[in-house]
Parts: structure tokens; sequence; C-alpha cells
């Protein structure tokens, strides 16, 4: 809910933001419903692209929370690796800072 609640300090920079799960879509649908979220929650229930980036610990069972900052040109610019959900929102926005990443015009 942090991403929610601090939409707009995300929404300041030219991106895109949306969170993944492995749950199915149509529970990450009704998840992200009941939680009236503005932003998306992927779906990746054959965890293929959770392995690709290395979330997934001891048998896969419970991918880690981690954030990826993507480039434009698709390059990893920077991977948080301690979130911390509660106030994510707010970090990630003080991450785009750092990063220089462009504000919306």
């Amino acid at each position: 809910m942090s991403f929610r609640e601090n939409g707009k300090l995300i929404k300041a920079y030219d991106v895109a933001y949306f969170t993944a799960s492995c749950d199915p879509e149509e529970t990450n649908k009704k998840f992200a419903a009941s939680l009236k979220l503005d932003y998306p929650i992927l779906s990746d229930p054959t965890r293929k692209t959770a392995l690709a980036y290395g979330l997934l610990t001891g048998e896969g069972r419970h991918p880690k929370r981690w954030t990826y900052f993507v480039g434009k040109n698709g390059k990893i610019l920077a991977i948080d690796k301690q979130v911390k959900a509660g106030k994510h929102g707010a970090a990630v926005a003080q991450k785009l800072a750092e990063l220089k990443i462009e504000k919306v015009k």
C-alpha cells in the first residue's frame, strides 16, 4: 500500500511502475481491487521470470521482495534488496531522484 500512498511522489517521474507476484493473474486482480491500487500487479505463475531475476529462495516457494530500477534502454540501473513494504513507496521516489530519472513535464 506504500506505493498507493506515495503514488504522487513516484508519478512525478517519467516512469512506469508495478509490482509482481507468482500468484495467478485473477488472484492478483482481486487483491489489487481489494486494496484499490492504482498500479498493476503482474503475474508470474510459472515463476520463470522470478527465477531469471534471482528472486526465488530455497525451494522457490517465497520470492524475495526486491525492487529493480530499469532504464528506458532496458538496462538495470539499480536493485533495492532491502525492501520495507510499509515505507517502500517513498524509498522508490528517493531512489528515482538519486538516479536522476527525468521528471514528468
